[in-house]
C-alpha cells in the first residue's frame, strides 16, 4: 500500500523549473532513497511534501488524504515527521526536552487544567517523560538526557533530531541528509537506527549526499535530475540497468 503519492508535481522559481511533472510513490514500511545532482529538486520536493512550500500544479497524498495545500503542523499531525539538512535541535533545551517538544501535537491538556496541575496532567507528564527516555535509550542517548542539546557532538545531535521526529509517533519520516557531516562510524550507526525503526513499522523517505548509504539500506531509490525522475527501482536493479542508469550511478557524482 502506498503511504505517500506524489502526482505530476511542478514547481518553478521565476524562470527556473525546479520540479517538472514529478510523480512517485513510497510504499508503507519501506526505506525509499532520493538521489541526484545538486539542483535536481530534491530539497524542493521535501519542502512540498512537508507543507513548507506549495506546488504550482499537481497533488500530494498521504494515506489517501490530500495534503497538497495543508500547513506544516497539519501534515505533522497526520503522521509525517521530518529532519533537516542543517541540524535544528533546540540548543538551549536539554536533550530530553527536545524529544518532549516533538510530542506537543499529541499531548492533551488545556490551559486551566495545566495551570492547576490536575492529577491527570501530572500523570500525562510522567508518562511523556518516560516515553521520551525510552526513545533516547533506543538511540543510545539516555546517558545525556539532562545535558543541553548544544553540548552534543554533531552525530548525536542528528540522532536527537531523529528522536524528536519519532516522538510524534509518525508513520512516515522524511530524512534530509541524515549522514551529512558524520564520520563513517556515525553514518553506520545512524543507518542501523533507521533499519531498526523500519522493523517497528515506520516508513522512511531519505535524501542523502552519501549515495553509498542510500544504496545499502534503501528498498527503492528514485533519481532526480533537472527536476525530472530519470530512474526508479531497487538499488541492485538500478546498478545493473542496461539503460544507462548503472553507469550514471557509478560514473557521475550524485549529490543531495
Amino acid at each position: 500500500m502506498s503511504i505517500l503519492v506524489v502526482k505530476e508535481i511542478t514547481k518553478a522559481y521565476g524562470g527556473l523549473r525546479a520540479l517538472d511533472c514529478v510523480s512517485m510513490k513510497v510504499e508503507k514500511g519501506m526505506i525509499k532513497g532520493l538521489i541526484g545532482p545538486n539542483g535536481a529538486g530534491k530539497s524542493t520536493l521535501f519542502h512540498l511534501i512537508s507543507g513548507v512550500e506549495r506546488p504550482d500544479s499537481g497533488k500530494i497524498f498521504f494515506r489517501n488524504h490530500e495534503i497538497t495545500n495543508l500547513e506544516p503542523h497539519e501534515i505533522s499531525a497526520l503522521g509525517v515527521g521530518r529532519t533537516f539538512q542543517t541540524v535544528q535541535t533546540l540548543g538551549n533545551m536539554t536533550v530530553v526536552e527536545n524529544v518532549l517538544a516533538g510530542m506537543y501535537l499529541r499531548l492533551k491538556g488545556d490551559l486551566i487544567s495545566s495551570g492547576l496541575w490536575f492529577p491527570s496532567i501530572r500523570k500525562a507528564e510522567r508518562e511523556a517523560l518516560q516515553e521520551a527516555k525510552d526513545i533516547l535509550d533506543d538511540l543510545g542517548l539516555l546517558g545525556r538526557w539532562k545535558s543541553p542539546a548544544s553540548q552534543l557532538p554533531l552525530g548525536k545531535q542528528k540522532l536527537l533530531e531523529l528522536g524528536r521526529a519519532l516522538a510524534m509517533k509518525p508513520e512516515l519520516i522524511l530524512l534530509d541528509e541524515p549522514a551529512s557531516g558524520l564520520t563513517p562510524a556515525e553514518s553506520e550507526q545512524f543507518s542501523e537506527r533507521i533499519c531498526q525503526f523500519k522493523k517497528e513499522g515506520i516508513t522512511f523517505f531519505i535524501v542523502e549526499h552519501q549515495r553509498g548509504m542510500v544504496m545499502e539500506i534503501a528498498d527503492e531509490v528514485v533519481v532526480l535530475d533537472s527536476g525530472k525522475v530519470t530512474a526508479e527501482g531497487p538499488p541492485d536493479v538500478l546498478e545493473r540497468s542496461s539503460k544507462g542508469i548503472g553507469g550514471y550511478l557509478k560514473g557521475k557524482r550524485v549529490d543531495a
